[in-house]
């Protein structure tokens, strides 16, 4: 400090601070801030997430238990609404268009609601990753977690709801002839797979949509023009049978159609191998691993940008 005198009054002036010219980076670093809501590493992001799976599976079940709250039923919609679905689609696609060529009818009933119920599950993880961020701002804002956290919750709800309809689809499959059996075990892997597909899809979704919301009102066509691509409703090679291969092809190795197939040779005993496309494993193992992974490392690249703007 520095005193100095003029006309009985005193002056002082402060010597310059050590910090004086620093840099805002090097005031950070010397001082150990970092900026808030930084993008952690990508494996330490990782560790975060795993210390919040407990919130993880709250939210989700929360979720899926309020999903239904304000009707009579209750939680019988999240088997009845499927349900309906594949009996419209019989009445329709099975009785009046004839699209259960190749198939009678105790395998293709099965075959249907296979089909319905495994699609819902990646449509509805989708089109609830769309509005993870966007529809959650509030939380988003509020809170410091993984923003991961939400999409995968989503997901996990979806899963859920999908248990709950298996035992509708398994009581179908034993009442049209397609008893217990080993084979039965091969549906835990294939919705092993296709729950990481869908976590992958719906994170690249919810990342899409933070940034664009009318996205939420593209997607149900996106979702009904591929589910009429992915066999839901009636067998790939049957129904393209005059048209090139190569079409055929293409939407049999869609991963939609690929995560149906593996289900439907699992509990439908009419539904064999030759149904199957070829390298079926190695092909669910590749679409879960590139959007598994392709989608978790996109989704947080933009981890410190949600919610802001």
């Amino acid at each position: 400090m520095s005193d100095t005198q003029q006309g009985g009054a005193v002056a002082t002036s402060a010597r310059p601070s050590v910090d004086e010219g620093l840099a805002p980076a090097a005031l950070a670093e010397k001082y150990g801030l970092s900026v808030s809501g930084a993008r952690p590493g990508l494996f330490e992001y990782v560790r975060e997430l795993w210390s919040r799976r407990h919130f993880i599976l709250a939210f989700s079940s929360a979720k899926l238990t309020a999903q239904y709250s304000q009707a009579k039923l209750g939680q019988v919609w999240q088997v009845a609404t499927p349900l309906l679905n594949a009996l419209v689609y019989y009445l329709i696609f099975g009785l009046i268009l004839g699209a259960g060529q190749g198939m009678s009818k105790d395998v293709y009933i099965p075959f249907l609601v296979t089909g319905i119920f495994v699609f819902t599950f990646t449509q509805s993880s989708v089109m609830a990753g769309v509005r993870a961020i966007s529809g959650n701002l509030g939380l988003v804002r509020a809170l410091h977690f993984p923003r991961a956290s939400l999409p995968i919750s989503f997901s996990l709800q979806q899963l859920q709801q999908l248990l709950f309809s298996m035992i509708v689809l398994v009581a179908v499959a034993v009442a049209f002839g397609s008893y217990p059996s080993l084979r039965w075990l091969l549906v835990i892997p294939a919705l092993f797979l296709q729950f990481v597909f869908n976590v992958g899809l719906a994170m690249i979704m919810a990342r899409m949509g933070s940034k664009t919301p009318d996205l939420a009102q593209l997607m149900p066509f996106v979702m009904r023009t591929w589910m009429y691509a992915s066999g839901v409703m009636f067998s790939i090679p049957v129904m393209l049978r005059d048209k090139p291969q190569w079409i055929a092809d293409i939407l049999m190795y869609n991963p939609a159609a690929v995560y149906m197939d593996l289900i439907r040779y699992a509990l439908i005993e009419g539904y064999s191998s030759h149904n199957l496309p070829a390298h079926v494993w190695a092909t669910a193992l590749g679409w879960a691993l590139v959007f598994g992974i392709g989608g978790f490392v996109y989704f947080w690249k933009a981890e410190e940008r949600y919610g802001r703007g």
